[in-house]
C-alpha cells in the first residue's frame, strides 16, 4: 500500500476470537452498520473467503464492490479491490498482535480511490472515520461475543 491511513484498537479478547469475527463476511450487516449484504464469491483451500461481493449504504456513499482477500497465517488478512461502482482503488488490512493475557492489538490500514476527484487531505479524512468506525464496531462485537 503506498499512502494509507492506519489506527490501532486493542481488544480484551484472544486473536483467535477477533480473526474469527474479522473472517465471518456473513455477520458483518449485523455490526457494522455501513454493510448491507455481504456474499463470498471464493474461498482457498482452508475455507476463508478468497473473493466477498459487499454491498455498502453510508449514507451519501453508496456502492456495490468485490473485494480479493489474502490471508497470512492466523494473525493477518489483506484486501484489493476487484470491482466496483464509485471506487478506483481499496488496498486494506488487519494485522493482530497479541498484548498479554486474552488482549489483541489490532492494526488496520487502508488506502482508498475514488473514482470522483477528492484532495488528499479529505481522502484521508475518510479514510480516517473509516478506520476509527471499523475498529470500535469490531471491538463491540467481539467483546460482546466473549462475553455471550
Amino acid at each position: 500500500m503506498a499512502e494509507h491511513t492506519s489506527s490501532s484498537i486493542t481488544i480484551e479478547a484472544a486473536p483467535a476470537d477477533v480473526m474469527g469475527v474479522i473472517a465471518d463476511f456473513a455477520r458483518y450487516p449485523e455490526w457494522t452498520g455501513e454493510v448491507k449484504q455481504a456474499e463470498i464469491l471464493a474461498t482457498d483451500d482452508l475455507g476463508r473467503a478468497e473473493q466477498v461481493r459487499l454491498v455498502l449504504d453510508a449514507g451519501a456513499i453508496k456502492d456495490d464492490h468485490v473485494l480479493a482477500y489474502t490471508w497470512n497465517g492466523e494473525d493477518q488478512v489483506s484486501w484489493t479491490l476487484v470491482k466496483s461502482q464509485m471506487l478506483r482503488a481499496l488496498d486494506g488490512s488487519y494485522a493482530l498482535a497479541p498484548v498479554g493475557g486474552d488482549r489483541t492489538e489490532v492494526t488496520y490500514r487502508l488506502a482508498v480511490d475514488v473514482k470522483i476527484p477528492l484532495l488528499g487531505m479529505i481522502k484521508r479524512k475518510a479514510e480516517k472515520v473509516i478506520i476509527d468506525r471499523a475498529l470500535a464496531g469490531l471491538k463491540k462485537r467481539v467483546e460482546s461475543v466473549q462475553k455471550a
